[in-house]
């Protein structure tokens, strides 16, 4: 720091020098101000423009934890908080040391600052949600989620989570709505997942369901499930990676061989869903055929069907079908 500063002020003098050189015999008092002012003003501008913290060697060593680099990105952004890639940084960064209320406000400081970026508006209307008690998108975030559709109909990020926020308030029928058009959008399993979802909705409603719907009606088929969080959880959810996902399974009793599974985003819980005939794995082997099932749900952190060290999951319930009622299954924070 200490050289850099000398090697600039020999470098103004001698500018400052030339400067003079021409002007003391024509103007020598011009001389005399050019010889004061033109230092002080290139001390001013690199003060006021540079980034003198850049030269401080504790700026460029690389951060030892989590923690340092947060504490760096939050000493950056205070000097100058026109930063919305910073601010989402942070959030994310918040977010995954469990601090989602901080979390919430970091992405919300870039919302602000990007408004027309659709992506970040969704952001935070999710980080708003995961910041609420039992995960409730409450009405700014629904404003948000209804002011990205108006302008990117097509959002599938902003539709998914309005069905929920719709089914969180009870309206049902507006959830099948809004989440109707996105079946066209997905791939044949993720649209087949959720119409299962769009079913329970209805049924929720007291609509009818769909012509091609069967495999979800559970007094014919199959059975609905719902899957929550155990408070303990949440904050593990939180941690996860975003690719985490959340498996659930039915099966017969004493046999790991699943005879349907559902596969759903884990930032989707607290769900509910229809197993039918349709999500078996095994065209021989059909949950209508059962009398009886195990049900069970598993987060899985790498989004992986295969178990691993970081997964949660939930008691299993075995349950005798055909079942009215439908399956609470809640997911726990110890393995």
């Amino acid at each position: 720091m200490a050289l850099f500063l000398l090697i600039a002020l020999l470098m103004s003098l001698a500018t400052t020098a030339l400067l003079v050189r021409g002007l003391r015999r024509g103007a020598p008092r011009v001389a005399l101000g050019v010889g004061i002012l033109v230092p002080l003003l290139v001390a001013s501008m690199y003060l006021l423009v540079g980034t003198p913290a850049a030269l401080d060697p504790d700026a460029v060593r690389a951060p030892e934890s989590l923690e340092d680099a947060v504490a760096r990105l939050e000493a950056d952004l205070q000097r100058d908080p026109r930063q919305p890639e910073g601010w989402l940084l942070l959030g994310r960064a918040y977010a995954g040391m469990e601090r989602p209320e901080d979390a919430r406000d970091a992405i919300g400081r870039a919302a602000a600052l990007l408004p027309d970026e659709d992506g970040v508006q969704v952001e935070y209307a999710q980080a708003r949600a995961n910041a609420a008690p039992g995960r409730r998108f409450d009405a700014e975030a629904v404003t948000i989620l209804r002011d990205v559709l108006a302008r990117t109909p097509d959002h599938q990020h902003a539709r998914w989570f309005l069905g929920i926020a719709q089914r969180q308030d009870g309206d049902d029928a507006a959830a099948v709505a809004t989440w109707t058009p996105l079946l066209d959008q997905l791939d044949a399993a993720t649209a087949a997942t959720l119409r299962a979802q769009i079913e329970v909705a209805r049924a929720a409603a007291g609509t009818p369901p769909a012509g091609d719907a069967a495999v979800a009606d559970p007094a014919s088929s199959g059975l609905r499930v719902r899957v929550e969080l155990d408070p303990t959880a949440r904050s593990r959810l939180l941690h996860l990676p975003a690719g985490a996902q959340v498996f659930v399974i039915a099966r017969e009793p004493g046999n790991p061989m699943p005879v349907a599974v559902q596969r759903h985003p884990a930032a989707s819980l607290p769900l509910e869903i229809a197993l039918g005939d349709g999500d078996g794995p095994m065209p021989t082997q059909r949950l209508s055929a059962l009398a009886r099932v195990e049900v069970l749900a598993r987060v899985s952190a790498s989004g992986r069907a295969e178990q691993g060290p970081d997964d949660l999951q939930a008691p299993a319930v075995v349950v005798d079908l055909p079942s009215a009622a439908p399956v609470v299954l809640q997911i726990r924070a110890e393995r």
